[in-house]
């Protein structure tokens, strides 16, 4: 029963993003379908996102997201790319510009079109700014973590249940196979980052395995460089980056030079070869020396500035998402965890997604006569609370205006109030990256009890709540906008397409839209 729903979701999905012949490519990440398009053009938007299924959609660089959510974006993903797969003899796709001339009508029928369509113009204006190179290179090195986030999250689970059973005394013969089972990925993640970074640079991906994996060989103990024997796993995933990126470009330099008919035996031996001197006698060390780097800045910064790093951090997170620079973190991330076991940042950051559901709370209680965006609230709600933020963002509280700015002041008072906690000792971190909000609680580590871990990082989601709500509920409108959004809908008036603005209770609605930060 439950293939059938996830198929027949697909199913809803695949002529609304203009059928099989359309889409290039099928992933997915945590909470997101990622769809490669031949024509954006042909995406019936508004269709999408009426879908029951659909949290919300994205459009991130060439990638056209639909958000569906943490669990079930995992079982619609192969059902979809079965079905285009499946569609050998596909309709032909529609003229560009048909889904929207399908459209009933240009005049938005309710409040939340009206800031769902702001929400997509905020979407494709952030698109075109956020394609310089540096953020086009902060992208690529995101897609190379992001397809590891389910392995992390699962051994960072099976970790977090050792942990706790040895703090029980219980089942002492299962943790030692516990701490196998956890420890096995995170002790050749190299090797996994250096596979998915030769394919993201125009590698072949095993070459970038092999390279990365002399990273973690027990044998390169036996190697001196500058007169100290290097450790296995120095350098960490960061050395493995730079290492399988280094063979990327090996191997296309020898492709474009080496005969075809010796290309099979010298190009993978050049490749390996050349890029591990490199990765042993320069990349090793320097990216070792990085990562040290890395976790004695983070922990200093919350050590000593930690209440001011948390509120700066979980005030600018969500600014830092739109300019796409958020990306720059996952390394730093996944660096936190191998060389600490858990990365202090992400539950700092995590409080930026409890100043929405804050902030959507007030916005729904503040508008009390504004049937079509409360209902928009109500349903993206839940995921906002289990940390799945972009239908409150691009659905509510960007379009808006001043209540995204007031939902980063929630965020700020919530990671400020666990940087405090840092400053005095407890340190709240998560043994892998990807959820947020409540999804994060089986993922909390630290240096006190899991109890202690737990109750400063609820407290820290309800200071996010709670500020985020205040800021809102006082600041988020001012009289116009509040009275303009609030009037009462003319459902009479809704038939005929002259009276339609003023069916929905919005003529211009809301504010102007904000700058991007």
């Amino acid at each position: 029963m439950a293939g059938n729903e996830h198929r027949a979701t697909a199913a809803a999905i695949l002529p609304l993003v203009g059928g099989a012949a359309n889409v290039t490519s099928v992933t997915h990440c945590m909470t997101r379908l990622r769809l490669g398009l031949a024509d954006r053009s042909r995406v019936d938007d508004s269709a999408l996102r009426a879908l029951p299924a659909v949290l919300g959609v994205v459009e991130d660089g060439d990638s056209y997201q639909i958000v569906l959510g943490p669990g079930k974006v995992a079982r619609v993903t192969p059902e979809f790319a079965r079905l285009v797969d499946e569609s050998a003899e596909a309709a032909p796709v529609p003229a560009a510009g048909t889904a929207a001339a399908a459209a009933p009508s240009d005049t938005p029928s309710s409040t939340s079109d009206v800031l769902a369509t702001r929400g997509a113009e905020i979407r494709a204006e952030r698109r075109s700014r956020n394609r310089t190179p540096l953020k086009l290179f902060l992208r690529r090195i995101a897609d190379i973590f992001v397809p590891l986030i389910p392995a992390l999250i699962g051994c960072g689970i099976i970790a977090g249940l050792g942990g706790l059973l040895v703090n029980l005394g219980w089942a002492g013969g299962l943790t030692a196979a516990l701490t196998a089972i956890s420890s096995g990925f995170m002790a050749l993640i190299a090797v996994f980052v250096g596979y998915n970074t030769a394919k993201e640079f125009g590698g072949t991906p095993v070459l970038g395995g092999a390279v990365a994996a002399i990273i973690v060989f027990p044998g390169v103990a036996k190697v001196e460089v500058f007169g100290t024997p290097l450790v296995p796993g120095q350098g960490g995933v960061l050395g493995a980056l730079g290492a399988a990126a280094l063979a990327a470009y090996v191997e296309r330099w020898c492709r474009r030079r080496v005969p075809e008919a010796v290309d099979v035996l010298v190009t993978p031996t050049l490749t390996v070869l050349v890029s591990g001197l490199v990765t042993l006698y320069g990349l090793m060390y320097v990216a070792g020396e990085v990562a040290e780097g890395i976790g004695t800045a983070a922990d200093w910064l919350l050590t000593h500035t930690g209440a001011f790093a948390g509120f700066v951090l979980g005030g600018l997170f969500l600014p830092l998402v739109m300019l796409g620079l958020h990306q720059a973190l996952i390394p730093i991330h996944t660096t936190l965890i191998e060389s600490q076991g858990y990365t202090v940042l992400l539950p700092v950051l995590a409080m930026a997604g409890a100043g929405q559901v804050g902030c959507a709370v007030a916005v729904a209680l503040r508008l009390k006569r504004n049937t079509s965006l409360r209902k928009t609230v109500r349903s993206a709600l839940p995921a906002g609370v289990l940390g799945v933020g972009e239908p409150l963002i691009y659905g509510v509280s960007l379009p808006l205006g001043r209540p995204f700015i007031t939902a980063c002041v929630g965020g700020a008072a919530g990671g400020g109030l666990v940087g405090l906690f840092s400053m005095l000792g407890t340190k709240v971190g998560a043994t892998a990256i990807g959820p947020s909000g409540w999804a994060l609680f089986p993922l909390l580590a630290g240096n006190r009890g899991l109890g202690t871990i737990a109750a400063v990082y609820g407290l820290g989601l309800l200071a996010g709540y709670g500020v985020g709500f205040a800021a809102t509920y006082l600041f988020g409108f001012d009289a116009a906008t509040l009275s303009e959004l609030n009037a009462e809908p003319l459902a009479a008036s809704a038939s005929t397409p002259a009276a339609a603005p003023a069916a929905t209770g919005v003529t211009q609605p809301g504010p102007a839209q904000p700058s991007e930060p």
